[in-house]
């Protein structure tokens, strides 16, 4: 699996810009601000439709653009292909082109071009609060589960119609009267995810333990919790099961949601727990130790999607070197001797072994 060819035109700081890429080793070099980090959340994009650090479609084009396109050349499947997205401003949808043949949704482009990102923040990702982590495995799971992917939508709509229904309920108390449908219909989509979730982070947890444990030269031991709703004793239970368990946590907060206003419980607040040797990550980890974790669990991921397509899933490091100390910047170039990788790094000359160098300058080829 590879990306041959990338065009860009009004995307984040990129104008118009067409660039080729090696099979193997990219880096991707240049100052600070001079559109590097844009270049790989391009890539990702291209793949999941999904970005690392935009909240709004918006904020990926260019200043007085009216729209952004990505473009891109891939060989994957054992077969050449293109991705084209069209990104437009205020309501206007998205338009997704698979080999010239328009698509409905990005869960059709699955398996075609999965990446897996390092970035300094994900290095904090075990620090931050449980939305980081969430996101973490939300974005994990949509490339991997298209139909979880569906379902997070879905989950997510719902969710926000019933947070409309218990704010306005203090204004028009009938509101209440549609409550039990979207309580049960929240209930059997979280049930669902909580059903993705757990099986993923099992087998995250199996594969991040291997790394980390080559990691720490074996002195430590990796373990991975998933946590959802207390009512959930066994989130490997049938999914009637699941949604029967989510219905007694709806019940037991009823009360509450109403006097606040808020949707309290449900897979919405899910989260994991990462220990090395028994003591809680997030709360006595080292810097080392953190970051060391958090490397541990990308390179699991990439393991996973790529069991899961047949292919290495094409990996991008963000300046994520530059934080690591010369014994684990080694380990993470250890394990980027097969697949596709693209590597961003402020020092031209540190790397230049690796690779093609490919120099980028206010969003331009060099």
């Amino acid at each position: 699996m590879k990306l041959n060819e990338l065009y860009l035109r009004s995307f984040r700081n990129y104008e118009e810009c067409s660039l080729s890429f090696a099979s193997g080793v990219n880096l991707i070099v240049g100052d600070n601000a001079q559109g590097k980090t844009n270049l790989l959340e391009a890539i990702s994009y291209l793949g999941s439709g999904r970005s690392f650090r935009a909240q709004k479609t918006g904020e990926m084009i260019r200043f007085n653009a009216d729209f952004a396109e990505l473009q891109g050349s891939v060989f994957s499947q054992e077969r050449e292909q293109t991705l084209r997205w069209l990104l437009f401003s205020g309501k206007r949808p998205r338009q997704i082109f698979q080999n010239g043949v328009k698509k409905k949704s990005a869960g059709e482009l699955a398996g075609v071009l999965p990446t897996v990102l390092f970035c300094p923040e994900d290095l904090m990702i075990l620090k931050m609060g449980s939305s980081q982590r969430r996101r973490f495995g939300d974005m994990a799971l949509c490339q991997l589960r298209p139909n979880y992917d569906a379902a997070l939508t879905e989950y997510n709509r719902i969710l926000e119609q019933k947070s409309r229904i218990l704010k306005d309920q203090f204004e028009n108390p009938k509101v209440l009267d549609i409550l039990p449908e979207y309580n049960l219909r929240l209930c059997q989509v979280g049930a669902l995810l909580i059903s993705y979730r757990a099986r993923f982070y099992e087998g995250l947890a199996k594969a991040a333990g291997n790394y980390h444990h080559q990691f720490s030269g074996g002195c430590e031991d990796f373990t991975l919790e998933y946590k959802t709703v207390s009512t959930v004793e066994n989130p490997f239970a049938p999914i009637g099961k699941l949604t029967e368990d989510l219905l007694d946590h709806l019940q037991r907060h009823y009360r509450a949601e109403l006097e606040t206003g808020q949707c309290l419980t449900g897979p919405h607040k899910d989260d994991f727990t990462v220990r090395l040797c028994g003591v809680d990550l997030k709360a006595y980890g080292s810097q080392g130790q953190t970051r060391t974790a958090a490397i541990s669990l990308k390179l699991a991921q990439r393991e996973l999607m790529g069991r899961e397509w047949g292919e290495e899933p094409v990996l991008l490091l963000d300046d994520v070197l530059s934080e690591l100390d010369p014994g684990r910047q080694d380990f993470v170039l250890n394990q980027i001797v097969s697949g596709q990788v693209f590597i961003t790094c402020c020092e031209p000359g540190r790397f230049t072994k690796l690779g093609k160098t490919i120099e980028i300058r206010k969003g331009s080829l060099l």
